[in-house]
């Protein structure tokens, strides 16, 4: 499990290397850099782990993403809507592993704008997921990489293709227990840093830093739900220097229902979100 972990790490620091470096080669930046006023944002979303055999399991997320308008901050209208599902396997109770796609559903909300009112959004993604226990508290290290193809609402915009290097960490602490079991209420603070390449990415490959603290109830063994507030801030792509930023609710929902006959079950295992 150590070098797992020193893997990890060892892949932010080239993450961050490969970003230095691709920033030298960008457009002409400003002078100093500029923040956009912050968007707020209400995202509603389902995490399925279900177990199918002895180590695989079916990993279904479903995410309804809304963004402020000018009248209604959080809930305004649809911005997107995800669907993303994978097959995983389960190394041990600590490690697990996925593979999948991606479609993603982006409306445009821009209010004034004439173009296309929608398009889809596709990806392959795998992750790789490593669980530690501390104490009465978990710790979580989140792998995930994806190959994505976008592209604007504009008539004649065409796809684009990136990658995406994404490294989280998370803990889980249980408040009103010494274990994450049934009836706990537990605090999770999370950091994610989303880096991004590609022949479109010139001096923006840090797409997102994302700072999170979330507050969940264990309900069942098998069923979670969970809100919180995010802090995000991001380079755009057309521009390093001008970055975009915005304070997202986020509410989920965890269930992992085990369709296997009763024989074939094991003890419940570590993996999440």
């Amino acid at each position: 499990m150590k070098k797992l972990y020193k893997y990890s790490i060892g892949l932010v620091g080239l993450i961050l290397m490969f970003g230095s470096v691709s920033a030298q080669e960008g457009e002409v930046l400003p002078e100093e850099s500029k923040f956009k006023d912050p968007k707020t944002k209400i995202w509603f979303n389902t995490y399925g782990n279900i177990r199918i055999s002895k180590r695989l399991f079916w990993d279904a997320q479903t995410h309804f993403r809304f963004e402020e308008t000018e009248d209604t901050p959080f809930i305004g209208q649809i911005g997107q809507i995800y669907n993303r599902h994978a097959i995983g396997y389960i190394y041990s109770k600590k490690v697990n592993f996925s593979l999948g796609g991606v479609l993603r559903v982006n409306f445009n909300t821009d209010e004034d704008s004439d173009d296309r009112p929608v398009v889809p959004e596709f990806r392959i993604w795998h992750q790789y997921q490593f669980a530690q226990p501390v104490y009465s508290a978990m710790f979580y290290h989140r792998i995930r990489i994806e190959h994505r193809w976008t592209k604007g609402f504009a008539d004649d915009s065409e796809y684009i293709f990136r990658n995406r290097w994404r490294y989280m960490f998370r803990a889980k602490v249980p408040l009103n227990n010494h274990k994450l079991e049934p009836k706990t209420l537990y605090v999770s603070p999370e950091a994610e840093l989303i880096m991004q390449s590609g022949k479109a990415v010139v001096a923006s490959p840090m797409e997102d830093l994302r700072l999170t603290t979330t507050l969940g109830y264990i309900l069942t063994p098998r069923l979670t739900v969970a809100g919180g507030l995010m802090y995000s801030q991001g380079q755009t792509l057309e521009n390093g220097g001008i970055f975009k930023q915005s304070w997202t609710m986020r509410f989920h929902l965890y269930f992992s229902p085990d369709i296997r006959r009763v024989k074939n079950k094991l003890p419940a295992i570590h993996f999440d979100d």
